[in-house]
């Protein structure tokens, strides 16, 4: 089966792309390389012996989409990742956010619903949401107003999603995942931001090789366990192999309505100094760090209840913290050679 993935080349995108192919699908990918590098190809390549088909598409481009659709009509699913996805920079500049976030995500829709049948997974985020009243956060928790535009977005596009789905035939599921972090085990591929990371742990990574000269940590003042903002950080791979698995019960019509919901996480929330500390241990580095004021957009604390991932979809978080951050730095030392 034919799958396409937006934002192939991306962090998620390119582990998923790994897991698709492990599992025997064939892959076309789509990125407009905006942060993400096309060496990427050849990191998939020498992971899993084979490299997928490629296309530079900036999917703001509505007849590059339809072009792309008019030539690959064979695609049985979709993977959707391709999206600006940095909550600071959101806050700064939303309409870059809205047109790249929302249009992309239309003109996909637009083409799926010419099908007869569709089947649809969509990256979504635990921004939806917002401060959640209470903790773990299932996936029935209120979705509270966005606390930036990059979380509006992810609000806005399971809202259309779900509509879309009541007058077509596409069969969609909604992947909220809290914080995606780690690299592959081979160190093929990994995060790699263009840029200053806006992510804790590539910054930290960049900290502990010399690129930056500081890591701020924003915010010590939170109520939490050593005031700092505590998070659910969930290994790549594993969230790459959530959405192999999301989509192999849409495409054997496993699914028990048209839009399904699922949180994916650890079910574990670690604070910035945990990570901290849980990073100089497995890299037996001394991280330069500095308290800062907090960041706006940020929330206090978030961390998944994965029991319906776990008992529906059948998948769980394998991978520790710390393998996800070994992972990371062994990544980072790699790309720095």
């Amino acid at each position: 089966m034919k799958i396409l993935v937006t934002g192939g080349l991306g962090f998620i995108g390119s582990h998923t792309v790994v897991e698709l192919q492990n599992e025997g699908f064939d892959v076309i990918a789509i990125d407009n390389l905006s942060n993400s590098s096309i060496d990427v190809l050849d990191g998939i390549e020498r992971i899993t012996g084979k490299k997928p088909l490629f296309e530079n598409i900036d999917l703001r481009d509505k007849s590059a989409v339809q072009n792309f659709f008019s030539k690959h009509q064979d695609i049985s699913g979709v993977i959707h990742f391709a999206a600006s996805k940095a909550v600071g920079e959101s806050v700064e500049n939303p309409l870059l956010y809205y047109e790249n976030n929302i249009n992309s995500l239309v003109y996909l829709l637009q083409e799926l619903q010419k099908k007869s049948e569709a089947h649809f997974i969509f990256s979504s985020s635990c921004t939806v949401y917002g401060q959640a009243e209470t903790m773990p956060i299932t996936e029935i928790a209120p979705i509270q107003v966005a606390m930036s535009p990059y979380g509006n977005t992810k609000q806005i596009g399971e809202e259309i999603i779900t509509d879309v789905a009541k007058v077509t035939n596409i069969n969609s599921i909604l992947l909220r995942y809290f914080n995606p972090i780690g690299a592959h085990p081979s160190a093929e591929i990994g995060e790699l931001p263009l840029g200053v990371p806006q992510n804790l742990v590539p910054f930290i990574t960049q900290t502990a090789i010399g690129l930056r000269q500081k890591l701020s940590v924003f915010g010590n003042d939170y109520p939490t366990i050593d005031g700092t903002a505590i998070r659910d950080y969930i290994h790549v791979v594993d969230l790459a192999r959530a959405h192999v698995i999301a989509l192999q019960r849409l495409l054997k019509k496993q699914n028990s309505g048209k839009v399904e919901t699922f949180n994916l996480g650890t079910g574990t929330g670690s604070s910035v100094l945990e990570v901290i500390n849980a990073f100089e241990k497995v890299s037996n580095q001394k991280l330069n760090y500095q308290i800062v004021g907090r960041r706006e957009g940020d929330v206090i604390e978030a961390y998944a209840n994965t029991d319906k991932a776990n008992n529906v979809l059948g998948w769980k978080a394998q991978f520790t913290l710390e393998d996800a951050l070994a992972s990371a730095w062994k990544w980072e030392q790699k790309i720095r050679k």
